[in-house]
């Protein structure tokens, strides 16, 4: 399997290094700086003998590279500075999810492509368009890497592992994202049975500000490394056929209602990519959220000029 990552910052060189070590291909790192991924991919290289297992890895500034790669992973692009929303990189990041995904339709047309450049629900409708490619292989990761931040804070205010909890977030990858107590499970048991309404709420407040929070404290460059997990996450599902439900920014077509739109919810990831949407069972005030969630991205999808 070839799997390519166009982008070797932060997120797309941690990223390639989890690959490295779950042995799932060929990969190809690939910054248009040139020197960036060829030296990022040397550096992985002289790790093999000390981590005591052998990859395949190769850094490159040639686009071309890509071609007939089985994944493309997109990291590349801007990312938020302190107290700057993800929508707010809108254009900068549209210009080059525009450049990215003309070469990826062109040079890759069978792959599966994974978006993680912000604002994600955005670009990835941006790259669904752009490269005209089936909705089933193009998809975002957001609302997996939400739900594992969305964990770790309850974890912490119940002083339990994060391994315990199932947690639960739909919505888009940004202030308008709903991390659903209702559907979030701690060893089968629901997160109201162990916290109060008000503990929830401030939770779910902190989850939502958890990227932004993260952010303000690096000052330069945003999260990285559990990102680059949940990106792999979902490329074993997918690489190996896994049929695991994992929550993705897909492209829906009524579901919950809703049309025309890339927002984070659960599907079934296999070796086709989103091999089918799973649909919660929301009450009448969570579809509500969701709607208006969905509606707050499709207020800005008029900018895109596809």
């Amino acid at each position: 399997m070839k799997i390519s990552i166009i982008g070797a910052g932060n997120v797309g060189s941690t990223t390639a290094l989890r690959l490295c070590s779950e042995n799932l291909g060929e990969v190809i790192l690939v910054d248009k700086l040139p020197g960036l991924a060829q030296g990022k991919a040397l550096d992985l290289e002289d790790a093999q003998a000390i981590l005591k297992y052998t990859y395949n890895i190769q850094g490159t500034d040639d686009i071309k590279k890509i071609k007939h790669s089985d994944i493309v992973v997109i990291t590349a692009g801007f990312p938020r500075r302190p107290g700057q929303r993800r929508e707010e990189l809108f254009s900068k990041n549209a210009e080059i999810i525009k450049e990215v995904s003309l070469q990826i339709k062109e040079l890759a047309p069978e792959a599966i492509v994974i978006v993680v450049t912000n604002p994600l629900d955005l670009m990835t409708y941006l790259a669904l368009k752009i490269t005209a490619f089936s909705p089933k292989r193009v998809l975002g990761m957001g609302i997996s890497l939400d739900a594992a931040r969305f964990a770790n804070l309850i974890a912490k205010e119940l002083d339990i592992s994060p391994t315990e909890i199932e947690a639960t977030v739909i919505g888009s990858h940004g202030e308008w994202m709903l991390p659903l107590a209702r559907f979030t499970y701690i060893k089968g048991i629901a997160l109201d049975k162990f916290l109060g309404e008000e503990k929830i709420r401030k939770l779910i407040k902190k989850t939502i500000n958890r990227g932004a929070e993260i952010v303000f404290l690096l000052g330069s460059g945003s999260a990285c490394l559990a990102p680059s997990a949940a990106i792999v996450e979902l490329i074993k599902a997918i690489a190996k056929d896994q049929k695991r439900i994992l929550g993705v920014s897909a492209y829906l077509k009524g579901e919950y209602g809703v049309n025309d739109v890339c927002i984070g919810v659960y599907c079934q990831l296999g070796r086709e990519g989103i091999e089918k949407i799973i649909e919660l069972n929301l009450n009448k005030e969570e579809k509500q959220a969701f709607v208006n969630s969905a509606n707050k991205l499709k207020e800005q999808y008029h900018m895109l000029a596809v």
